[in-house]
């Protein structure tokens, strides 16, 4: 079928395309209804389904006769540790799980967080959770106590899930200090914390509140399937919003088990038996949907790897992986690649190993910039497919269908809309623009399934944050435009959220600690593009009046108390004293103007400034520093 069919298909009918995909998974009790819509025109699928996804990823195959199968290959090359499970395996290990969990009282609709390095008790954790038909809620190991007990706050988890460490290139790093101190800031006080003790340290346990992760699971039976609807929540996952408190995404059963059964075969082109690899955390949303469940319900081998694409123990470490497990296809971010690019530009620690198996690389979380899309595809020389998405969606909004029908690539566009999603590019007033002309993305109501229809516990914020600047539109925050061939190029936020290497960070929330430093008055925290990261947080401040600081030594407090605040995912480390901020006569400050001025891109002086002279100051400023040409 072509494309064009395909797409026309979801757009037409779109409830007898996704019954169409619903029948091949394996339902406990088949939906009678597929799209049931509110007032809103939100839409809410396969609500009715009886099913678990932890027995559509798991069970299933075993029952089908593949339990023999590869299902998970770990990698680590920090630890020198590799190990691989069987679907048969995998299911005891998750069964043994969620029985553990039992005995700690978990039952449906529980929440539980898991604060996990990438070990593959983390991927059993998330489905053990599932099993019970409980709400699991992963943290990336990275975060602050303070990021982790918001969270804590705000699900309201029966139990929590942990290691005793995460290990990076060069140090590791002890969780249990950070869960005591998230605990102490938080006002919910978690039952249980359950605790993997890993040899590179041992966590202290906390009597009457901690449990060893081994000792428990010796005594726990495995466990059965606890149905749920279609409707009721798999996970919620956190997302920064411009006001810097967290959203947390709610991520239905249903449509999510639809949709990337659906996605693994129609983008990425994956058949069961074969090895998939996304390259990243299960943390973030794209280890949710393309580490764990994706690939697990497709009958796919999945690979958890805990390593960098260099340093561990260099730029090879992709290819390597690639190489040893017979990878079809690879998905990372572009930081990883231009990682890579930095540190072999010739890409000689490619030649080494075989990547026959490996056909398409595949890459999401931030733009992937023309000149390491023309890299990647002349030192690999594999197709390079960028493809679009957001935590909100869980799957892709535009990308190149490589199993329905390949699209020429064409630089700087995720290609087209995936089925079952309707994009309109509008201007201010909700008014769609032409073609070639940039303006808001927009997606028309009602989104296809996995989409979240949802904010945890407060419904207001989904509709005020999502659906209230386009009537009859979910907003995406992304601008950008559609060409006269139907490409989608997405430009970037139009709002204040700064992409750190796929990593969405709120500059709100990164001001809101810069700005409780003693010596300073007021800042702004601007996005400066990075060759690396695409792009990292820069502060501009100004001191309080008669404050006498050295630069250096301001510089270094507040890199260290953004990284206890927030975490070193911040990757903030440039701060600028400036004698003012550009402010407009209401107040305002002009930060699109700064980030172009220090970006090196056309900038124009609203007429709604307060004082125009303030512009040449600061550029004057920069260019002392040296962060303006």
């Amino acid at each position: 079928m072509s494309y064009i069919a395909e797409y026309q298909r979801s757009m037409n009918d779109p409830e007898g395309f996704w019954r169409k995909q619903a029948e091949d998974l394996d339902w406990f009790r088949f939906p009678q209804q597929t799209l049931t819509r509110d007032a809103d025109g939100v839409g809410y699928w396969f609500a009715d389904g009886e099913m678990n996804t932890a027995y559509m990823a798991l069970d299933h195959h075993v029952k089908n006769g593949r339990g023999g199968q590869l299902a998970l290959i770990y990698d680590s090359p920090v630890t020198g540790t590799k190990a691989k499970y069987t679907y048969a395996e995998l299911t005891d290990a998750v069964a043994r799980t969620a029985g553990m969990l039992a005995d700690l009282g978990v039952v449906k609709g529980d929440r539980v967080i898991i604060y996990m390095p990438m070990i593959p008790e983390a991927v059993i954790s998330m489905l053990a959770v599932a099993r019970l038909g409980a709400i699991h809620s992963v943290v990336f190991g990275g975060f602050a106590p303070p990021e982790l007990a918001l969270r804590i706050d705000d699900a309201k988890p029966k139990v929590i899930l942990t290691a005793s460490c995460g290990i990076e290139v060069k140090r590791i790093i002890e969780y249990k200090p950070l869960i005591d101190k998230a605990f102490e800031l938080a006002k919910h006080k978690p039952q249980s914390c359950v605790i993997f003790q890993r040899p590179q340290a041992n966590a202290a346990l906390t009597a009457g509140r901690d449990h060893d992760w081994a000792a428990l699971q010796a005594k726990a039976k495995p466990v059965g399937c606890t149905p749920v609807k279609g409707s009721d929540p798999l996970y919620i996952l956190y997302t920064s919003g411009t006001t810097g408190k967290p959203k947390g995404v709610v991520r239905e059963n249903g449509g999510h088990a639809v949709a990337l059964k659906y996605s693994m075969s129609a983008i990425y082109d994956m058949k069961p038996g074969e090895v998939f690899w996304a390259s990243s955390d299960v943390g973030w949303v794209v280890g949710h949907s393309y580490i764990v469940y994706g690939p697990l319900l497709h009958g796919c081998t999945t690979v958890v790897y805990e390593g960098k694409p260099i340093m561990t123990p260099d730029a090879g470490a992709l290819w390597r992986v690639c190489a040893e497990y017979g990878v079809k296809a690879l998905f990372t971010a572009p930081t990883a690649f231009r990682a890579v690019k930095k540190e072999d530009p010739q890409a000689l620690l490619m030649k080494p190993y075989d990547l026959s198996k490996l056909l398409t690389i595949f890459s999401a979380g931030e733009r992937l910039d023309p000149p390491t899309e023309a890299w990647l595809t002349e030192v690999s020389g594999k197709p390079v497919i960028d493809h679009w998405w957001q935590t909100e969606t869980g799957w892709a909004i535009t990308a190149n269908l490589r199993g329905v029908e390949p699209m020429p690539v064409k630089s700087g566009s995720s290609t087209m809309p995936v089925p079952g999603f309707d994009i309109q590019i509008l201007d201010e007033n909700g008014h769609e623009v032409g073609r070639g002309t940039q303006g808001y993305i927009a997606l028309k109501l009602p989104l296809p399934p996995s989409c979240l229809n949802r904010v945890w516990g407060d419904d207001n914020k989904f509709r005020d944050g999502y659906l209230s600047m386009f009537h009859g539109y979910y907003a995406t925050g992304d601008g950008g435009y559609i060409d006269q061939d139907g490409y989608v190029f997405v430009m970037g936020r139009v709002d204040d959220v700064i992409n750190v290497a796929g990593h969405r960070l709120s500059t709100g929330e990164i001001e809101e600690v810069i700005a409780t430093h003693p010596a300073v008055a007021e800042c702004a925290v601007i996005a400066r593009d990075d060759d690396l990261k695409g792009q990292v947080p820069m502060g501009l401040v100004v001191l309080k009046s008669g404050a006498t600081m050295d630069e250096a030594v301001l510089q270094k407090e507040l890199v260290t108390r953004v990284r206890d605040a927030i975490g070193a995912i911040t990757c903030y480390k440039d701060t600028v004293v400036l004698a003012r901020l550009p402010k407009t006569r209401s107040g305002k400050t002009l930060r699109k103007t700064l980030c172009n001025i220090v970006n090196g891109k056309p900038y124009t002086v609203p007429s709604t400034i307060d004082d125009s002279g303030v512009i040449p100051e600061i550029i004057e400023t920069l260019r002392s520093k040296q962060f303006v040409a």
